[in-house]
């Protein structure tokens, strides 16, 4: 699945900049981003799941995985922060988090 980020927009000086355009050469920039839904799995299962998948994506993509409270959101960040890798969101959604791992060449 390809994410289009949001372009942002801000004055500098008198000329309006639209900052992700501008420094990526005036384009969209492009993410792919997979989604892994581990709710209901139990630690340390979602991280050997999150780090099985995480081995199948190219460095610099961003994985959206879906987390109980407790122990999950607790202890995957943690782990996968741990194997070098970045947790770039977390967020809680409902009674669920949402975190989101740009994987990093370790």
């Amino acid at each position: 699945m390809l994410v289009e980020k949001p372009a942002r927009s801000f004055v500098m000086g008198i000329r309006m900049f639209d900052a992700e355009r501008y420094l990526l050469n005036k384009s969209l920039v492009q993410i792919e981003m997979e989604e892994l839904d581990l709710r209901g799995v139990i630690c340390p299962y979602n991280f050997v799941k999150t780090k099985l998948k995480l081995d199948t994506l190219e460095v610099g993509s961003q994985l959206v995985v879906l987390l109980d409270d407790g122990e999950p959101i607790q202890n995957v960040p943690k782990s996968i922060m741990n194997e070098g890798h970045q947790v770039l969101t977390q967020e809680k959604v409902d009674a669920f988090y949402r975190i989101v791992i740009q994987k990093e060449d370790v």
